[in-house]
């Protein structure tokens, strides 16, 4: 047994981001200014958007979204069932109502038949997410919301390298919406950041996520002399600062180097947790890319007895740290009660959530690291 516990998900931050930290701190440009307009183009360049908007996580740049494609009361949002909270609270916000959609059994992503049947009238978006980082199924999604006029929001938390037939997630549908929490593939402490090909989604994105003022910080304060503003709507404070923009520039030169860790580490669970009572991930679609941002694994009850906040307590005695992603979000106590959702609704998503376990995975793995993960989840059901 390990001496130590491994936590789940702990980020890899090198050297180069705690020296850029601290030049920032020294330069007395601490907020929202040049080191946040330089992550947002290194992004931008990366995932071959035109326009990005870095704010303080992925929730305000989902709530953004969905403010900016006209969400608002009465509306219906169709997402998936399997994701956090924050996907259908946003729209709970905007004054409109999720809408959740069953799951495939094989990839774990809302499943676009079912997605089909809970088009009306009063459908305004369609939020997929991406989960762990495999790719939805975007050209089915794409032509059911072409042939319905809906606007599609990407739910890309798990899915900065991900793609879809060579094409980066996030710049499939309107906007794109990334987390850099630091479980998450690229860490900025906290924050996230907003994508889109379209100008006026990103102008009013911007405003919106500073309190609805027309001038910025950095552009009121800076070098060409003190530039008056006007606050045209009410807006939040949404902002990235400079202090979590200094780690999200390097953490996103190193992205594709941890992708490389991170997918060799999932290659290596695949391998030898096989034969194990686990449902394991479905293979990756040729030409799509896979973020590997998490590894999770389904106890299958019909080779064990042994159920998954079993196997949770276990791993823990073993010293190894494990989550869960998600539970079905609408059984949970909020949306059960305020949109009459019961067990049954969602039989997909439920089987998924009652038997999903994530297992450790991140750049910062060592391969000893790995190789307790998989002695312990093998004692377990030894």
């Amino acid at each position: 047994m390990r001496k130590e516990f491994l936590n789940f998900g702990a980020p890899l931050i090198e050297q180069p981001e705690i020296d850029e930290v601290v030049a920032t701190l020294k330069s007395g440009w601490l907020s929202t200014g040049p080191k946040t307009h330089r992550f947002e183009e290194d992004f931008k360049k990366y995932v071959g958007a035109q326009f990005a908007l870095a704010v303080n996580s992925c929730t305000a740049a989902l709530h953004l979204a969905c403010l900016v494609v006209g969400v608002g009361k009465g509306d219906e949002v169709l997402l998936p069932a399997m994701t956090f909270a924050a996907t259908a609270n946003v729209v709970v916000h905007c004054g409109g109502k999720p809408v959740f959609v069953d799951c495939k059994k094989d990839t774990w992503n809302i499943d676009p038949q079912d997605l089909k049947k809970k088009i009306t009238k009063k459908t305004k978006a369609i939020m997929v997410v991406h989960i762990a980082g495999r790719p939805c199924e975007m050209d089915e999604i794409m032509a059911l919301a072409k042939k319905h006029n809906l606007k599609v929001i990407e739910d890309c938390a798990h899915a900065v390298e991900t793609e879809y037939k060579g094409k980066k997630v996030g710049t499939i549908g309107d906007i794109g919406c990334y987390s850099f929490y630091p479980t998450k593939n690229v860490v900025t402490i906290e924050g996230g950041m907003l994508t889109t090909n379209n100008e006026e989604y990103a102008k009013r994105a911007r405003m919106l996520s500073l309190h609805g003022m027309n001038k910025d910080a950095w552009k009121r304060y800076g070098s060409e002399g003190y530039k008056h503003y006007e606050f045209v709507e009410a807006g939040f404070k949404y902002n990235m600062t400079d202090v979590q923009a200094s780690v999200g520039i390097h953490q996103l030169a190193r992205v594709d180097k941890n992708w490389q860790r991170r997918k060799a580490i999932f290659d290596r669970y695949q391998k030898e947790l096989a034969g194990l009572p686990l449902v394991l991930p479905a293979p990756v679609q040729k030409g799509d890319r896979h973020a590997y941002h998490l590894s999770q694994v389904i106890i299958d009850g019909g080779k064990t007895k042994i159920t998954r906040d079993q196997f949770l307590e276990e791993m823990t005695k073993r010293k190894i740290g494990c989550g869960v992603q998600f539970y079905a979000l609408h059984l949970q106590p909020y949306f059960r009660k305020q949109f009459k959702y019961k067990e049954g609704d969602l039989p997909v998503s439920e089987w998924i959530g009652a038997n999903e376990a994530s297992i450790p995975l991140s750049a910062k793995l060592t391969d000893e690291d790995v190789t307790d993960v998989i002695a312990a989840i093998k004692d377990v059901f030894a």
